[in-house]
């Protein structure tokens, strides 16, 4: 069996969707269920600045016949085809309102050969659990949660109570 790509495994998955009556588009990644949009963005890697930019601005952009228009995005979920970095985890973890907008799925052991995901989602959007259950059944890989960063103890400090 040929390594899957990002682009094989996230096309394989929005036609799965559009079986859900999910509406999703060919040119662009995200899908719209009940007036929400989930959009899936991939990259090998990215700055912690640059993620949280577009993290913040949640736009989506939503092809119509020939024109285009920008939708806010509900939940954004990241496809990396190498492990996202300490710091940009740190970064979901740090922010209540990213971890729950925000999913990573770390793909690369997947693209290595290996049935292996690792996963930081901590959102309630039905989309990402469907394509949680769409890697472990179609794909057969065993989803992993992407462990929380360790604290910096230089930040703590210690109160003496008397």
């Amino acid at each position: 069996m040929s390594t899957p790509k990002v682009w094989d495994i996230l096309t394989k998955f929005k036609a799965s969707c559009s079986f859900r009556g999910w509406k999703t588009s060919e040119s662009e990644d995200w899908i719209e269920t009940d007036d929400r949009y989930h959009n899936f963005l991939w990259r090998r890697d990215v700055q912690p600045s640059t993620f949280e930019r577009i993290v913040t601005d949640r736009k989506c952009v939503v092809q119509e016949g020939s024109s285009y228009r920008v939708v806010e995005a509900a939940y954004t979920a990241w496809l990396f085809s190498q492990a996202p970095s300490e710091t940009l985890v740190k970064t979901i973890f740090e922010n209540s309102d990213f971890s729950r907008r925000v999913a990573l799925y770390d793909l690369s052991p997947l693209l290595g050969g290996k049935k292996l995901c690792v996963k930081l989602n901590h959102t309630n959007s039905t989309v990402f659990q469907e394509f949680e259950k769409f890697l472990q059944e179609k794909l057969g890989a065993k989803l992993k949660p992407l462990p929380s960063p360790e604290p910096d103890i230089k930040t703590y400090t210690v109160t003496e109570l008397v």
